[in-house]
């Protein structure tokens, strides 16, 4: 399986209104918020297919410019407020589809290959697949929730798996905290309203 192939492969899936594809510009300031490149094959779907919708369901979100998914205008805005200001999602990680019920697919963009991840309800795992796979199986409908929730670690394995996600969050929280400039102190004013006189 190629690049080519999986392009080829979404290019036929994409039905519906198909939005134009993603400036080099949006491309640029996607990857600059992130803080990684988009993966290859990700940015090519981007560049010369559409601007996000491809995938399952309503597709996945596109970058500036592109399909929507809920609340979140794209892969940018959801990196920032996404539904896990908890740390347990690696700097890197980016959510790409919202299965809904809180169960979102993410990909490691700090790998060319994207391996691809799943949430739900505070538990973190990874699907041993590659974006590209992720994508052919989910146009052709191999892949759907119920699968994907069948590969969730049962609380056997779940501290394994737990140890590999802390190795990938490091010191590095998801999303990085914001920082916030302290308000200026005022000067406390003197009881009974009136300034003192020099």
């Amino acid at each position: 399986m190629t690049d080519d192939d999986v392009v080829e492969a979404v290019r036929r899936h994409v039905t519906g209104r198909v939005l134009p594809p993603a400036t080099p510009q949006a491309l640029a300031e996607a990857e600059a918020s992130i803080g990684c490149p988009l993966p290859p094959l990700l940015r090519r779907l981007y560049s010369e297919v559409t601007n996000g919708g491809f995938g399952p369901g309503q597709g996945i979100l596109g970058v500036r410019g592109g399909r929507p998914q809920g609340n979140f205008y794209d892969i940018t805005d959801l990196h920032q407020e996404g539904p896990d200001p908890s740390g347990k999602i690696p700097a890197g990680f980016v959510l790409l589809h919202d299965w809904g019920c809180t169960i979102w697919s993410i990909a490691d963009f700090r790998d060319p290959a994207a391996p691809m991840w799943c949430n739900h309800m505070g538990a973190v795992w990874p699907q041993g697949i590659t974006l590209a796979q992720w994508l052919l199986d989910t146009v052709t409908g191999t892949l759907t929730v119920e699968k994907l929730l069948e590969t969730q670690p049962s609380p056997v394995t779940r501290a394994s798996v737990s140890a590999q996600v802390s190795g990938a969050i490091g010191s590095r929280p998801w999303p990085p905290p914001r920082r916030v400039a302290p308000a200026p102190l005022r000067a406390a004013r003197p009881r009974g309203g009136r300034s003192p006189r020099p």
